[in-house]
């Protein structure tokens, strides 16, 4: 049961990106025992940006991949939520990739893992899982 390991997880642009595509990190949205899953509104803009262009490179429809974006069940959280630990996340991440800093502030404020392919995450004092650890963990 993963709400004994972690009951929600902050989604960063990459996985939302992979599972809006319906690669493996699908896996993980809609399940009756999936953990809750977190993003900010920045990670949401910077995936639908991207993926137009991913779904071509894929062969998949940009509308289908942007479709399956919206439906994904996730929290989306404004920056007046987690503006508190900005400077937090910042301290953390912000001379290494500072477009990761939205969703670190999110993930500490809420005391809760990252979900990310992304190394730069492993800086946080919060753990950071990629998506095949993930899946693992899961089950899936």
């Amino acid at each position: 049961m993963t709400s004994k390991l972690f009951a929600s997880l902050a989604a960063d642009t990459n996985v939302l990106a992979a599972a809006a595509l319906g690669a493996a990190a699908a896996r993980v949205f809609g399940r009756v025992d999936s953990p809750h899953i977190v993003t900010t509104e920045v990670n949401i803009q910077e995936t639908a940006r991207l993926l137009p262009r991913l779904a071509e490179r894929y062969g998949l429809e940009p509308a289908d991949a942007e479709a399956n974006l919206i439906r994904l069940p996730l929290h989306v959280y404004a920056e007046s939520y987690y503006e508190s630990h900005l400077a937090e996340a910042s301290h953390y991440l912000g001379k290494r990739d500072p477009s990761d800093v939205p969703l670190a502030a999110l993930a500490l404020k809420l005391q809760i893992p990252v979900w990310s392919n992304d190394h730069d995450f492993q800086e946080l004092p919060l753990i950071a899982y990629p998506t095949a650890k993930l899946l693992k963990i899961l089950g899936l």
